[in-house]
């Protein structure tokens, strides 16, 4: 593969801001194909909460790792990794430019610098910790995660157990901090990487986000979590928008709550993304509603 030739340009941005919209456009453009990085959308059991691109939109650009695995399946971001580079190497043998879009930090992180080295866990560590959290709740696992490795407390969704579990295992099993192994040189990739971010002034985006909400109820997101019920335990389920929706099926909270508390957090996971998406200043920003032939003359400037 030259190296000079081709280009791998990721679209970054929180959630709700419109990277399905502005990426087929330009994938269109290009006659491109997008890789998804967006770890929610991978699971085929959950559409409606994870605001999928539509049938019609997929029709436009090919599209990779949307409802490709089910969440009976322990996908995780390493089988991501692998699987990822996989199609971008065969993908790049006919294209020059290939998208990766979505907003899942570790998914894109993985994609382009590649993991951290972490030591081999025993399984039963894992075992114990989704037993406290199965008979403890997830404030058990944040205050161990506290007391263990502040500095990853920090920065981690404290709401996704699964990602609390993991934190806490290595910890546990190591007896170092997670946050000790987290990588601090990137792997060499065979393409080039540019990197483009869409923003939006944050009243607006949390208006954009209230909004999506409101139309995913309306779309049916209680049906589908009601379907999804009883294999809530999964990890693939831990996830904003059905979480707050098994507490009212449970009957702890209403569902007028549940709704505000999917906002809420939705808003958090927001704020989480663009912390993370901040630090890194090869992002190329644009407003949510740039003119798409704007995006297409910087891609074309910086590939040339």
């Amino acid at each position: 593969m030259g190296q000079q030739e081709k280009y791998l340009i990721t679209i970054v941005g929180p959630t709700a801001i419109g990277k399905t919209a502005t990426s087929i456009a330009l994938g269109s453009f290009f006659n491109s194909e997008i890789i998804s990085a967006d770890a929610r959308q991978f699971y085929k059991e959950m559409r409606i909460g994870t605001a999928v691109p539509s049938p019609s939109e997929l029709d436009i650009v090919p599209h990779h790792f949307i409802h490709h695995i089910s969440i009976e399946r322990d996908y995780s971001v390493g089988d991501y990794e692998m699987d990822a580079i996989q199609v971008i190497e065969n993908k790049f043998k006919q294209k020059d430019k290939l998208f990766l879009v979505g907003g899942s930090g570790l998914y894109i992180d993985a994609v382009l610098k590649g993991l951290d080295d972490f030591p081999v866990i025993a399984p039963k560590i894992r075992e114990e910790l989704q037993k406290v959290f199965l008979e403890s709740g997830i404030s058990t696992l944040q205050k161990k995660l506290q007391q263990l490795d502040p500095g990853y407390y920090e920065v981690v969704d404290k709401n996704n157990a699964h990602r609390l579990i993991r934190a806490l295992e290595v910890c546990i099993g190591s007896g170092k901090p997670y946050s000790s192994f987290l990588k601090k040189k990137s792997k060499k990739r065979d393409f080039n990487i540019l990197k483009i971010g869409l923003k939006a002034d944050r009243k607006l985006l949390y208006e954009r986000i209230n909004n999506r909400v409101d139309l995913m109820m309306e779309a049916g997101l209680l049906n589908e979590a009601k379907v999804l019920y009883d294999r809530r335990h999964l990890n693939a389920l831990q996830t904003v928008g059905y979480k707050e929706l098994f507490s009212f099926l449970n009957e702890e909270i209403s569902l007028e709550k549940a709704i505000e508390e999917i906002k809420k957090n939705s808003r958090r996971y927001a704020k989480r993304q663009l912390t993370w998406m901040r630090k890194d200043t090869e992002i190329k920003w644009f407003e949510y509603d740039e003119d798409v032939n704007n995006i297409i003359k910087h891609i074309k400037l910086k590939t040339s």
